[in-house]
């Protein structure tokens, strides 16, 4: 991408706001930041109570287990179309007024599903639209955290914001249950919007103007001129590869779980669960930098590497313990998103991680397709093994060379 002259900021310049060695709860003394995290934290929390809804709703009224599952994860295929078009918003002049005005998009989407007798045509096209605004929102989002907080606190920032999200999805399935046991759908939708438009108020009373980051405007031009100079830079599309293929697969073996021992799945589900809230934990506090870039092909060994049990058919509480284990693996991710933001330049930092937040959600959704459709033909068993094999290959194969690792980067 050429090279453009950076405007002169807008906004009053602050100094480096935390120490290097600032753990969570001083990253939590950070007004910005905690507002970012509590409007992030309000967001999954309308996006899993609101897709829980939507697919008890397309249940009900079709009866079909493909549509109920397209109608709670298929939000994630739209994400690819932010990351093609307009990401480039997420690094335009007024980055917090971007992130509110999504949000309040998002707003006017979830509560239209609240409208009784909605055609489940129109709550798809809702569904999908929220899919392409949650993705432009995130690389506004991961825009403004590059700016609320140093560098040395990124990767605890996304730790926690990581922990969170995980622990607000699992909270929010539970939650949703227990409402729509005495609440319609519709009651569930309103929920969300009011937890949606909460956010929004937060990120707007707690993050202030951040610079102007471009002298031309962020349009699908810009969107894809950045992309080409992203996926033109060899290490960038490396680590894309790395962080995008290896999770995919891995998340794809954990669509198989139901289909492999429906009376286990659901202990298969929480052991992945705890040991990737628990590897982003030890990974994002008790790291240093160095250490997590010197873990970080290991774990993206262990995350596949327990899969390739499935295909001996062990007993069950080892299979959990090797589920456990994998999870921990996608902690891999954070020093990976590291690497990503080093060779970065800082006007584009909001639509790469965009960009990449974007193709790994839609990755989700392919290596499911992928390990479906290997189970249709060689059973759920030896489709785990097989995407595990594949996850393992890809890892091997965006290794990086010793120069890299040592901190020199092409």
């Amino acid at each position: 991408m050429p090279s453009d002259p950076t405007p002169p900021s807008t906004a009053t310049p602050v100094p480096d706001p935390l120490p290097a060695s600032t753990g969570y709860l001083g990253l939590l003394r950070n007004r910005e930041f905690t507002g970012l995290y509590a409007g992030f934290t309000l967001t999954v929390a309308a996006s899993t109570l609101s897709g829980f809804a939507l697919g008890t709703l397309v249940d009900e009224q079709t009866g079909s287990p493909f549509l109920t599952a397209v109608s709670m994860y298929g939000a994630t295929f739209a994400t690819v179309l932010g990351a093609l078009t307009l990401m480039s918003v997420a690094d335009g002049g007024r980055p917090r007024r971007t992130l509110v005005l999504l949000q309040l998009a998002s707003l006017t989407g979830v509560a239209a599903q609240a409208i009784p007798g909605l055609p489940l045509a129109v709550r798809f096209a809702l569904l999908l639209l929220l899919g392409f605004l949650q993705s432009l929102g995130t690389g506004a989002r991961l825009g403004l955290l590059c700016e609320v907080v140093p560098v040395s606190a990124y990767a605890p920032a996304r730790s926690l914001m990581n922990i969170t999200s995980g622990g607000t999805a699992i909270l929010g399935y539970a939650v949703g249950a227990v409402l729509l046991r005495y609440a319609s759908p519709r009651g569930v939708f309103v929920i969300a919007a009011c937890l949606t438009a909460l956010g929004a108020a937060v990120v707007t009373a707690t993050v202030r103007e951040h610079s102007v980051r471009f002298t031309r405007r962020p349009g699908l031009r810009q969107t894809w001129r950045t992309n080409a100079e992203l996926f033109s830079h060899p290490r960038r599309r490396a680590l894309l590869l790395a962080l995008w293929v290896p999770n995919g697969l891995i998340v794809g073996c954990e669509a198989l779980f139901i289909s492999y021992d429906p009376g286990h799945a659901g202990i298969f589900l929480a052991a992945g669960s705890a040991g990737m809230l628990l590897g982003d934990l030890a990974v994002g506090r008790l790291l240093t930098a160095a250490g997590r870039r010197r873990h970080a092909s290991a774990l993206r060994l262990l995350l596949a590497a327990p899969f390739l049990l499935f295909a001996a058919h062990p007993p069950a509480p080892v299979l959990a313990v090797a589920v456990f284990l994998a999870g921990a693996g996608f902690a891999a991710t954070l020093p990976l998103q590291e690497q990503l933001l080093e060779v970065t330049p800082e006007a584009i930092r909001g639509q790469v991680q965009g960009v990449e937040s974007a193709g790994r959600m839609t990755w989700q959704g392919l290596g499911a397709a992928i390990a479906g459709g290997l189970a249709q033909c060689f059973g759920p068993a030896a489709a785990m093994a097989l995407a595990a094999a594949a996850s393992l290959a890809v890892t091997l194969l965006t290794r990086p060379s010793r120069r890299t690792r040592h901190g020199h980067a092409p």
